[in-house]
C-alpha cells in the first residue's frame, strides 16, 4: 500500500467513520416524564402552611413574620384564579404545602451570611397523602432589609410561575406578588 492510500484510508476512518458510529449509539433524547393526572385535572385545591423560619423574632431577616410566604402564595394563587382555594383538605383535588426555611451554609453565600433561605412547596394527593410534586426555590438574604424582602418576593413569585408552569398556564405577570 502507498503511503497516499493509507492516509486516505486513516482520514475515512477517523473523520467519517468514527463520528458516523458516535451518533449511531448515542440513546435517542429522553421524553419529559409525565405530570400526574391528578395535577392537570384538579380545580379545587387546599393551601397548607408549612412553617416558616425566622433566625430570632428579634432580629427577622425578612419582614412579615413567619406566615408570609403562606400569606404571599396564597393571595397570588387566589389571584391566578386558575384553582378555586378551598377551606378544607377534605374539599380539594390537591393539597399543596408552602414552607420557607432558613439552612446554615458553609462557607457564607454571597452576601456573607451563613444562612440560605429556601422556599418549598410540595403538591400532594388529599386521597393518599402521597407526594405528586415538588418544587424548591433557592434564595439569599442581603445587606439591607429590602433587598432581602425583595428576595423573599421573588422567590415566592417563582413558586407560583413553577406551578403555572406546570400544569401548563403561561404565568400573567399581574398574577403574581402583590409588593
Amino acid at each position: 500500500m502507498t503511503s497516499h492510500f493509507c492516509k486516505a484510508l486513516l482520514h475515512f476512518f477517523f473523520f467519517v467513520l468514527l463520528p458516523a458510529l458516535a451518533l449511531a449509539q448515542k440513546p435517542a433524547p429522553a421524553r419529559p416524564a409525565p405530570i400526574p393526572s391528578q395535577i392537570l385535572a384538579a380545580k379545587k385545591i387546599f393551601i397548607a402552611n408549612a412553617g416558616g423560619d425566622e433566625m430570632t423574632r428579634q432580629d427577622a431577616i425578612f419582614t412579615g413574620g413567619p406566615a408570609r410566604a403562606y400569606n404571599q402564595f396564597y393571595a397570588a394563587m387566589k389571584t391566578w384564579g386558575r384553582f378555586e382555594i378551598v377551606g378544607s383538605p377534605a374539599e380539594a383535588d390537591l393539597l399543596f404545602e408552602v414552607r420557607q426555611e432558613t439552612f446554615a451554609v458553609a462557607p457564607p453565600s454571597k452576601t456573607g451570611s451563613p444562612y440560605h433561605p429556601e422556599f418549598r412547596l410540595t403538591i400532594r394527593d388529599p386521597k393518599n397523602d402521597a407526594l405528586l410534586w415538588g418544587f424548591d426555590v433557592h434564595s439569599e438574604f442581603a445587606t439591607w432589609q429590602g433587598a432581602s424582602d425583595r428576595n423573599f418576593d421573588l422567590a415566592v413569585d417563582q413558586l407560583v410561575t413553577d406551578v403555572q408552569g406546570l400544569v401548563g398556564m403561561t404565568p400573567n405577570a399581574a398574577s403574581v406578588t402583590n409588593r
